[in-house]
This record gives C-alpha cells, sequence and structure tokens, in this order.
C-alpha cells in the first residue's frame, strides 16, 4: 500500500466535526448548513447557539440542525471552546472553527485536511493574505492584523500572515489544549501565539472568504483599535509563561 493510500484510508476513518459559534445567526445559518452538507460531505457539524435574542435557537429546531444552546451569550471564546470539549468528548480526530455568518466556505475543508495529513500539522488555517483573493476586510483592520503578525514572528520567529482568520482546522492534541484554555474574546491570535508557544505546528493555505451578507460584525471601527492593543499586550505576556 503506497503512502497517498495510507493518508487516504486514514482519512476515512477519522471522525472531523466542524464547530460552528452562531450569535443571532438565523439569516445565514441555513446557507451555512447547506453549504457543509454539499461541499463537505464527510465532516460532521454542530452549531453553538450561544444565547442568540433572534430565532436561531427555533431555526435549528424547526430544520432539525445540530445544535447546543447556551443559556446566557458566553462570547466567541467560550462558544468555540465547548465545541472543542463536545468534540473531544465525542471521539473526533479533528475539529473545524467555521464561522456561522456565511463568510466561509466549505470547499476549502478537504483541502485543509489534505495539509493537515501532508505537513503533520497541528492547525491549518485558511489564509486571505497568501494569495489575496476575495473579501479582505478593511484597511484599518489589514494593518491591525499585519501588526499582529509582525509580533507573533518576532516572538515565536514563525510568520502567519492571516492571525485572525476564523477558518483553522485542528488535531486532536490541539484540541485537548483548548478544551483546557481558550482566551475569552478576540482568541484567534491569541490561540496561534499560544499554539506555538507549546511547540505546535501550524500551516496555512490558501482561501477567499465572502463578505458578511446579513447581521453586523462585533468589532466595529473603535473596537478594532481597543481589539488590537489588548490582544497584541495578552500575546507578549503569553510568551513568558512557562511551558
Amino acid at each position: 500500500m503506497t503512502s497517498n493510500h495510507v493518508i487516504r484510508y486514514l482519512g476515512e476513518l477519522m471522525k472531523r466535526l466542524v464547530i460552528i459559534p452562531a450569535y443571532n445567526e438565523q439569516n445565514n445559518l441555513i446557507g451555512v448548513v447547506n453549504d457543509l452538507k454539499v461541499n463537505a460531505p464527510n465532516f460532521d457539524y454542530v452549531i453553538i447557539n450561544d444565547g442568540s435574542t433572534d430565532n436561531t435557537e427555533k431555526l435549528c429546531l424547526e430544520k432539525g440542525f445540530n445544535v447546543i444552546n447556551t443559556p446566557v451569550n458566553l462570547g466567541i471564546g467560550a462558544s468555540v471552546q465547548s465545541g472543542y470539549i463536545y468534540a473531544l468528548k465525542n471521539g473526533y480526530d479533528i475539529a473545524v472553527q467555521f464561522d456561522g455568518d456565511g463568510q466561509h466556505k466549505a470547499k476549502y475543508l478537504e483541502m485543509m485536511y489534505n495539509e493537515m495529513n501532508k505537513t503533520g500539522s497541528d492547525m491549518v488555517i485558511g489564509s486571505r493574505y497568501l494569495e489575496k483573493d476575495g473579501f479582505q476586510s478593511t484597511a484599518l483592520r489589514r494593518a491591525g492584523i499585519d501588526i499582529l503578525s509582525k509580533l507573533i514572528k518576532i516572538l515565536h520567529k514563525q510568520e502567519i500572515k492571516d492571525v485572525t482568520s476564523g477558518l483553522r482546522m485542528v488535531n486532536k492534541k490541539a484540541m485537548a489544549l483548548f478544551a483546557e484554555y481558550y482566551p475569552y474574546d478576540y482568541p484567534e491570535p491569541e490561540t496561534v501565539a499560544f499554539c506555538l508557544r507549546k511547540s505546535l505546528k501550524i500551516a496555512e493555505v490558501p482561501v477567499t472568504m465572502r463578505e458578511r451578507q446579513e447581521g453586523k460584525s462585533s468589532i466595529d471601527r473603535w473596537q478594532s483599535v481597543y481589539y488590537m492593543i489588548k490582544v497584541s499586550f495578552s500575546i507578549f505576556v503569553d510568551f513568558f509563561k512557562p511551558l
């Protein structure tokens, strides 16, 4: 049996879960779930309905979606962490964070999975900035992302272009770490730095993303400034924590 056949065989045996954090995403979730069913049929999914105040819970019930409903809004970090805990408890080998707002594309999941197998990575990030196609976010946010990327490169000696990407695939090793520790808010760049400090291997693959069609982003212009200051400080402090 060739190495490619071995990878394919192991891939068929691996349980893969897509974690969809959702807060007031009633207008986006049908499209997100349909995209996963059509373009990533080898992946299970669970929606973490994070205390939504719209009809997200009712929609999931009516459509028979796989969902966990939190009693209150816990925030993005606790929401995603709940998904990782669920994945571990249910024997999943691979978990993917996949936004509930429709920006991510399920067609990239198999490519990310193949990259993980090929490179032996613990995390694979879907990056908007390797080929710079598709929706690129605002100029202010791109500037902030570039600063965070440079800070991580200085501290951890590896350049990650899209440190804020919410499209990330991890293996069981990373899942176990995230089940124990996951930042409360703005977790993506902090967990990248955390994984590098823990000597986990991270790879990026080029993807395109859609602009949000419905709803509102949780980060406005002024919050972007707070975001960069807070996350930069957290990354710097994390660097000095013991292994």
